[in-house]
């Protein structure tokens, strides 16, 4: 990837956990491993059921004592309502914090280069967090950096648009789907289980921690080797937009869905890059289509880390 863009993520929101007990209570609620979180670390990871359905996947840090997790938009209210009903007498408040900040992606060559001029400093590796006076910056897979601005810091702004276009939100839902990042959303809440997403492939999942909602599933079905579906990448030619939850179908199936889209967006190569999970025995075979056995064929793209099936 080599152009050089700067977007608004007005996609996400964030809540904010602070008090003495956040660091417990989200690590006693999350799939990741929330203890092991410095104030210069973020993570990805999942909020699940007690089934182990993923309700929100979400990219979580720290910054000081305080806790921000970034989530797509239309889950932000109601997982913030969802985790603040086990609050209860904890030391902790969740609390709505999108109106205080403003969330920019940097992307490109030059990323890196563009991202010191405009805060004085960057992450060296992916996932590395550093708190500034004016910012939170996080280093995301794929020459990406994510600038959390507060919003009384206009120069920011400024200085990440000189040499680099400004994209379409949408364009960094293209790369956070060529990075293999999924985004559970309305229409996918609860279809899906931590594995099926590649969480535990990303380092959103933790096998060692203590009990979470959705635990024993999650630990079952990786050291059973139960997991028969996974995430995969991939293209569909044409102009309609496969949209979160649509089936896929494949001819060892018969009439039933062998997979699901989870996200999807115009690719700049044409037509649309997906996530989608999907049997491994159907990707195995490439013959995958989507909303019908004789639709739009999937042809499949390589993700950036190797997919396993256990």
């Amino acid at each position: 990837m080599t152009k050089n863009i700067f977007c608004e993520l007005a996609q996400f929101e964030l809540i904010r956990f602070a008090g003495a007990e956040a660091q417990a209570f989200l690590h006693n609620q999350l799939s990741c491993d929330v203890a092991a979180l410095t104030g210069d670390t973020s993570t990805y990871g999942s909020y699940c059921t007690p089934k182990g359905r993923v309700l929100a996947t979400f990219l979580l840090w720290r910054s000081g004592e305080d806790f921000f997790m970034q989530l797509p938009s239309p889950l932000r209210e109601p997982i913030q309502i969802q985790l603040s009903k086990y609050i209860l007498r904890s030391k902790v408040k969740a609390t709505n914090a999108s109106s205080d900040w403003t969330l920019f992606g940097v992307a490109g060559k030059d990323a890196a280069a563009r991202v010191q001029r405009a805060v004085e400093d960057v992450p060296r590796s992916v996932h590395d967090v550093i708190n500034t006076q004016d910012a939170m910056v996080i280093r995301l897979p794929g020459e990406r950096f994510e600038i959390v601005a507060a919003n009384k810091s206009p120069g920011i702004i400024e200085s990440l648009s000189i040499g680099a276009e400004k994209a379409d939100p949408d364009y960094w839902n293209w790369l956070d789907i060529r990075a293999g990042i999924p985004a559970v959303l309305p229409d996918t809440q609860e279809a899906f289980v931590p594995q099926m997403l590649n969480l535990d492939l990303i380092g959103g999942v933790s096998l060692t921690k203590g009990c979470y909602p959705g635990q024993e599933i999650v630990a079952r079905m990786h050291f059973r080797g139960t997991l028969k579906q996974r995430m995969y990448l991939a293209n569909i030619a044409g102009s309609e937009r496969p949209q979160p939850g649509e089936n896929l179908y494949s001819s060892d199936f018969g009439g039933q869905s062998c997979g699901r889209i989870v996200n999807a967006a115009r690719s700049p190569e044409g037509g649309h890059d997906v996530l989608a999970v999907i049997q491994i025995a159907s990707a195995e075979k490439g013959d995958v289509h989507w909303k019908a056995a004789d639709g739009p064929a999937l042809t499949f793209l390589t993700l950036p880390y190797a997919v396993r099936a256990d």
